[in-house]
């Protein structure tokens, strides 16, 4: 009976017990910082790559908050414009991630590619998340559905948010390599 408890109260206590918007310590996670208008690709508890995107022309339209991958898809129809996936008039470039900001499906908000490289680091969007195309197909490739996404507008570095969220290993955030496990109580 001790032994259960100790393990109960290790798990509840362990920064890798999955809590609510956290991801769980070793999953991929990714970080969209609107005010430097990059984006933190997180995986094995620490920051994998840092990539440069384009966020909304406002504040307003690239919504924050932690959500979830619902879709993904390679070479996306813009709906909105009659546009075939593959066309380089297709402004959502090769990949959509599509996420459920503000109760939506994954296919109104997304982090997705460009057909104007140019564009990205700057304030520009209608509310996705723009990256280069290789960056994109990077992230694509590595990410699977459900992967937690935080958009955050913070003067904080990559470390303390992903800290803050328990994406990082703990001694990772400390600069060293490891996660924290409990030990068993006696």
């Amino acid at each position: 009976m001790p032994y259960l408890l100790s393990i109960i109260l290790c798990l509840s206590l362990s920064p890798i017990w999955p809590l609510g918007d956290n991801p769980r310590a070793g999953d991929p996670f990714i970080i969209v910082n609107k005010a430097t208008n990059k984006l933190a690709y997180i995986d094995d508890g620490k920051i994998q790559k840092v990539f440069p995107v384009a966020t909304g022309k406002t504040n307003e339209l690239t919504p924050e908050g932690t959500f979830d991958v619902v879709m993904k898809a390679k070479d996306p129809y813009y709906i909105a414009k009659d546009i075939p996936g593959g066309s380089p008039k297709n402004p959502l470039g090769s990949r959509w991630i599509g996420f459920n900001a503000r109760g939506t499906d994954g296919s109104k908000y997304g982090i997705h590619g460009t057909n104007q490289p140019s564009s990205i680091g700057k304030y520009i969007s209608q509310g996705c998340i723009r990256m280069k195309k290789n960056d994109v197909e990077y992230l694509f490739d590595r990410i699977p559905i459900g992967t937690k996404v935080w958009i955050v507008k913070s003067k904080k570095s990559f470390q303390q948010l992903a800290k803050e969220k328990g994406a990082v290993a703990y001694e990772e955030a400390n600069e060293k390599v490891g996660f924290f496990y409990c030990n068993k109580l006696s």
